[in-house]
């Protein structure tokens, strides 16, 4: 990943933001939750399966890296904060994630384990005329599982960067995870996971089990 990505202090992830992949009623604000650095996975990287979990589900997203500190900031000002965009899946522990959800506790675990944040270098802003006008797409052992546009975001990027720098401080670095379109599902021990913005950049990660019990 480039080196702006590394100098990062935080993940933000946005739920619910597509509407192809959304339940209704639409969200009126961001979902939001965290994922810690530590879960960042360079492109060509292996992505662990924890040895006790079998529904560990892939979600390609645009990733946008912000260019620097950023408080309270406008939407109409938004994007003069960004340093430049990637391509990022948001892995899942989907049972875990299940058992969270039904207690009402945070996502973090379900979200942040190592290696869940696979990521591309980083694009350049100057590569991207709009952000909103972009394919994502990802195939598992070849086969297209997502395929989707930026367009089909319910909150666009000016709103999430002013949105979120009203509750903390976004810092050079740090990354917001966007959303998926619909065509989530789980990765296996032993598959391959190809991913893309078309035109930009792709990535490819391989999964395998991790012999490392996760606690309970």
């Amino acid at each position: 990943m480039a080196n702006l990505i590394e100098k990062g202090t935080k993940i933000i992830g946005v739920g619910r933001n597509y509407i192809d992949n959304n339940p209704a009623p639409l969200p009126k604000e961001p979902v939001l939750f965290l994922k810690p650095t530590s879960s960042y996975l360079e492109n060509g990287g292996t992505i662990e399966i924890p040895a006790s979990m079998e529904q560990v589900w892939y979600e390609a997203e645009l990733a946008v890296v912000i260019g620097k500190k950023a408080r309270d900031v406008s939407e109409a000002e938004a994007l003069d904060y960004v340093g430049g965009y990637a391509l990022g899946l948001d892995v899942t522990a989907k049972e875990l994630q299940a058992t969270i959800k039904a207690t009402g506790l945070p996502w973090l675990l379900a979200k942040g384990l190592d290696t869940f944040t696979p990521i591309s270098e980083m694009i350049p802003k100057t590569a991207v005329p709009d952000p909103h006008d972009l394919e994502l797409w990802l195939k598992v052992d070849g086969e297209l599982k997502q395929k989707g546009s930026t367009q089909d975001m319910i909150f666009k990027i000016p709103y999430l960067i002013s949105h979120i720098s009203s509750f903390m401080t976004l810092l050079e670095g740090d990354v917001i995870l966007t959303g998926t379109p619909e065509g989530i599902g789980p990765v296996k021990p032993g598959q391959k996971i190809t991913a893309g913005i078309t035109g930009l950049v792709d990535v490819n990660f391989s999964a395998e089990r991790r012999s490392t019990p996760v606690s309970n």
